[in-house]
C-alpha cells in the first residue's frame, strides 16, 4: 500500500513538474517579448574622441534622453564620423554623431566608403555647425592656407570627416596632401604635437570651443588659420554641405574673429530601432536643449533640426518633425 502510495506522488510530482514548465515557458514567452524592449532600452550612443566636442556633448544629450524617457543611451568615445557610420551599419551601436558630409559619402559610396554604399543607416536630427579649424602658434609662422606647404600638418585618420575636409579645403587652394608632411593624428595628438613643436598645425573639425585646441590655449598662444571668402565661396558651391562659420575674437584668446568654414554635427541611428523609441528620444532631445549642459547645447535646435540632412529620416524622427510642422 505504501508503495502504491509513494509511486502516486511521484506521479503527482511528475505532473505538477511538467505543468510548472509549461507555465514557465508561456511566461518565458512574455518576458522575451518584454526582454526584446528591454533590449532596445539600453543603447551604445557613439560619440568621438575625449579631446573633442562629441564625447562630452554626447554624454550630456544622453543624459537628457535617460531623464525624460525611458530609453537610456550609454555615450562611449570612439573614432568619431566614418568609423561611428560604419559600427552602426554593422549593428554595434543604436546612436551616434557623424558629421552631415559624411553621412552623404556613406549613401553614396564614396571616400571611407568606397564602392561600399550605407543602407542601413537613417536620420534623427541636425545639432549644431562644426567648424573646421585650421590650428597652430606664432612659432609656425603660417598665416594663410598656402603657408602649411612643406609642413608638419595632423589632417586626422584616412577616411575620416577631417581628413576629407582637409583634403577640400587644399584642393581650393590648389594644393593636394603632397604638398604638406600629412600626419594622422587625433584631436589630442594634435595639440600635445604642437605644443611640443612636433607639428606645425592641425585641421580639427569641431563644434568650438574644443576642449583639446582650449587646453592648448592654456599653455600656448593658438592662432586659426583663416579661409579667404573668394575660396568660401569656392568650396561651397562645389560642396555644398559647407557653409560659412565665423570663429568669435575672445575663442581660445583671439583677439580678431576667424573666418572659416563648417559641416553640421547630426545624430545618426539604425532603421532597426523602432519608431516609438526615435520618436521618443527625438521629442526628448529638441523639447530639452535648454538642459543640455555642455555649451553646444545653445545653438540645438528645432528650427535647425533638419539642416545640411541629405539622407532619409528615421520614421520615428520623421513622426516627431511632421508633428511640429517642419515636414509635411
Amino acid at each position: 500500500m505504501k508503495k502504491r502510495h509513494f509511486l502516486i506522488s511521484i506521479v503527482m510530482l511528475l505532473a505538477m513538474s511538467l505543468f510548472l514548465v509549461a507555465c514557465g515557458e508561456g511566461k518565458t514567452g512574455g518576458d522575451e517579448s518584454e526582454g526584446g524592449k528591454k533590449d532596445e532600452k539600453f543603447m551604445n550612443f557613439l560619440t568621438g574622441g575625449t579631446g573633442g566636442t562629441y564625447y562630452p556633448l554626447g554624454g550630456a544629450i544622453a543624459k537628457v534622453i535617460s531623464d525624460e524617457t525611458d530609453y537610456q543611451p550609454d555615450a562611449v568615445s570612439s573614432n568619431a564620423s566614418a568609423d561611428n557610420v560604419v559600427e552602426l551599419s554593422k549593428g554595434n551601436a543604436q546612436l551616434a554623431f557623424v558629421q552631415t558630409d559624411v553621412m552623404s559619402y556613406a549613401v553614396e559610396g564614396i571616400h571611407a566608403f568606397d564602392g561600399e554604399p550605407v543602407d542601413n543607416v537613417l536620420a534623427l536630427g541636425s545639432l549644431y555647425p562644426e567648424t573646421i579649424q585650421i590650428v597652430t602658434t606664432p612659432e609656425s609662422g603660417i598665416k594663410s592656407v598656402e603657408d602649411m606647404k612643406g609642413k608638419k600638418v595632423s589632417v586626422g585618420a584616412p577616411g575620416s570627416g577631417t581628413y576629407v575636409n582637409a583634403e577640400q579645403i587644399l584642393e581650393i587652394h590648389g594644393m593636394t596632401m603632397d604638398d604638406i608632411k600629412a600626419q594622422n593624428l587625433s584631436f589630442d595628438e594634435s595639440t600635445s604635437g604642437i605644443q611640443d613643436g612636433t607639428i606645425d598645425a592641425a585641421f580639427i573639425t569641431a563644434g568650438t570651443p574644443t576642449g583639446s585646441v582650449e587646453g592648448l590655449s592654456a599653455t600656448n598662444e593658438v592662432l586659426i588659420v583663416p579661409i579667404a571668402k573668394d575660396k568660401v565661396d569656392e568650396l561651397v558651391k562645389k560642396y555644398p554641405y559647407y557653409a560659412p562659420e565665423t570663429i568669435p575674437a575672445g575663442t581660445y584668446g583671439l583677439e580678431e574673429d576667424v573666418e572659416s568654414v563648417a559641416v553640421l554635427a547630426m545624430i545618426a541611428v539604425t532603421e532597426s530601432l523602432s519608431e516609438e523609441a526615435v520618436y521618443e528620444m527625438t521629442k526628448a532631445l529638441y523639447e530639452n536643449t535648454d538642459k543640455i549642459a555642455h555649451d553646444r547645447g545653445e545653438s540645438i535646435t528645432l528650427d535647425t533640426a533638419l539642416d545640411g540632412i541629405g539622407i532619409d529620416l528615421h520614421p520615428g524622427a520623421e513622426k516627431y518633425f511632421k508633428e511640429k510642422g517642419l515636414i509635411d
